[in-house]
């Protein structure tokens, strides 16, 4: 999958949860900041912080390596 496809399918999943940003930083001990910059595509999140995130919302991510 690729990384910009799997941070869109993170943002959309805490929404289709209706889990706000507030909420997913406070799970997954995430700065509130971080989460907000990632979902706004001003930052790349670190794979951890992509992990934690995906995890949360119950999401099983995979990278391919190439």
């Amino acid at each position: 999958m690729h990384f910009h496809s799997l941070k869109e399918k993170v943002k959309t999943r805490r929404e289709v949860l209706n889990v706000t940003q507030e909420q997913l930083a406070e799970i997954t001990g995430v700065g509130l900041k971080t989460l907000k910059q990632f979902e706004s595509r001003k930052e790349n999140p670190t794979l951890q912080t992509l992990q934690k995130s995906a995890n949360a919302l119950g999401m099983d991510i995979r990278l391919e390596v190439k």
